[in-house]
């Protein structure tokens, strides 16, 4: 016979249980028997004594049984605080006790595995669609009632300037105006918010969706910067109106002019009509004038299509500091130039981008014409560098008088002037070239004027 199989046999609920039916059993029959027996005999093998022994035996088998159960009990409670610990090492024993204990013991690790890989495919899930959050080009961001912010995506973060950002809060440091409206928005709100910061103006759509999770209730916000669209709408209009206004007037003019030239040879023999010759010469000299005024703004329209090639930013510089200095030699201004590193190059249309360049530089040193001060006092800073996200940027200070601000939202647009003789596209036809190329140009507000050229 195996005594080894039933050594542990106090360690059965089933040995247990009849243990404890037992002792009740027997309690039962000992004061039955007392009852109906005589209550006056007396001694040890009286049913009274049996009977208050069963009795008194009985809540010790009880608690005896409760106590197999609720070591049971705090293997369960043991195996659900190290999963929520996140402690992987817990494992019962599946060969040592009882085939009760050996039972339990295998169900409890099959329930921890089934576990530990539901939380790990949660995690995994949670870890995925952060991942694809941070690939749309739409910020998100997720928030309570009270403006904690509970997930935020990288898009996000450069869409409002911010590195952290664990509040609504925190928008203060942005824009107050902003901070207000996100406070206050609500579920099924679109809306469009501007602010500006180091980057220019900011346009931001905005929707607002809800969700409730875990019986909390959070708003969901989509940003998107609509700059560009706005950028590239504004522009396409102007194109379509400025090709309207270039066929009309060269139809109108070019016949005069022929018509012109053609009179001005009729009368070349005819001296006693002097006035008449002198007449033509000023239709003719007009009309060619307004030709060529025509052609400057046809060519708002017609810019070539880039042919990006790698060069170094530091000899373009350079080469575009010469070529300004040289074309307003009456104008003197101290040229600073930075390029961080010195070997950084770039990946555009060199002859565009000139035409870029050149442009900014000229409105530079034109500011200066009207400013009153000294020679080597008016400068203009040239800074090219690489950002975190690796695009390269191009920024023109200059400390000339500072462009107003109801100046300042119009000077993109085309044939928007304040000059005298200005033709109003040089700055639009910059903002062409920049989104031609994949870039930008914005205008960075403060007491110095710079422009920003950033090639992503």
């Amino acid at each position: 016979m195996d005594f080894k199989k039933y050594k542990d046999i106090n360690q059965y609920y089933i040995f247990r249980t009849v243990i404890s039916l037992l002792t009740a059993v027997a309690a039962g029959i000992m004061w039955m028997l007392f009852f109906l027996k005589s209550p006056e005999s007396h001694g040890l093998d009286t049913p009274l004594f049996w009977a208050v022994c069963f009795t008194v035996l009985l809540p010790l088998t009880v608690r005896w049984q409760q106590r197999l159960y609720r070591r049971h009990t705090r293997k369960v409670l043991f195996m659900l605080d190290a999963i929520e610990n996140n402690d992987t090492a817990i494992h019962f024993s599946e060969t040592d006790g009882t085939e009760d204990s050996r039972l339990m013991n295998r169900s409890l690790n099959r329930v921890a595995r089934i576990l530990y890989n539901v939380k790990s495919e949660t995690a995994q899930q949670e870890k995925y669609y952060e991942l694809i959050l941070d690939c749309v080009n739409t910020g998100i961001v997720v928030l309570n009632d009270n403006g904690a912010i509970y997930q935020k995506n990288n898009e996000a973060l450069h869409l409002l300037g911010l590195e952290v950002f664990t509040h609504v809060r925190q928008l203060s440091r942005v824009d107050n105006h902003l901070m207000d409206i996100l406070t206050a928005c609500r579920a099924g709100d679109k809306f469009q918010a501007a602010f500006s910061n180091e980057r220019g103006t900011v346009n931001l759509s905005i929707r607002v969706s809800d969700i409730t999770v875990r019986r909390e209730h959070l708003r969901i916000l989509a940003l998107n910067d609509i700059n560009n669209e706005l950028d590239e709408k504004e522009i396409d209009s102007w194109i379509r109106l400025t090709r309207v206004l270039t066929h009309e007037i060269m139809n109108a003019v070019t016949p005069i002019t022929s018509l012109s030239d053609t009179l001005l040879e009729l009368t070349e023999a005819k001296i006693s009509k002097e006035e008449i010759r002198n007449g033509l010469q000023t239709i003719s000299s007009t009309g060619k004038g307004l030709l060529a005024f025509v052609e400057s703004y046809r060519r708002f329209t017609r810019i070539p299509t880039p042919e990006p090639s790698l060069f170094y930013l530091k000899g373009f510089i350079s080469r575009m500091v010469e070529l300004a200095r040289h074309q307003y030699p009456d104008t003197p201004a101290c040229f600073n130039i930075s390029i961080v590193p010195d070997d950084l190059i770039l990946y555009a249309d060199e002859n565009l981008i000139s035409q870029v360049i050149i442009n900014l530089l000229k409105n530079a040193i034109q500011a200066f014409e009207m400013s009153p001060s000294a020679a080597d006092e008016k400068h203009i800073d040239i800074r090219a560098y690489c950002n975190e996200a690796e695009a390269v940027l191009i920024e023109i200070s200059n400390n000339g008088p500072a462009i107003p601000p109801d100046i300042a939202e119009h000077i993109f647009i085309p044939f928007f002037t304040t000059k005298e003789n200005g033709s109003g596209i040089g700055l639009s036809i910059s903002r062409q070239i920049m989104r031609l190329s994949g870039g930008n140009i914005s205008l960075i507000p403060g007491k110095e004027t710079t422009f920003v050229l950033k090639f992503n």
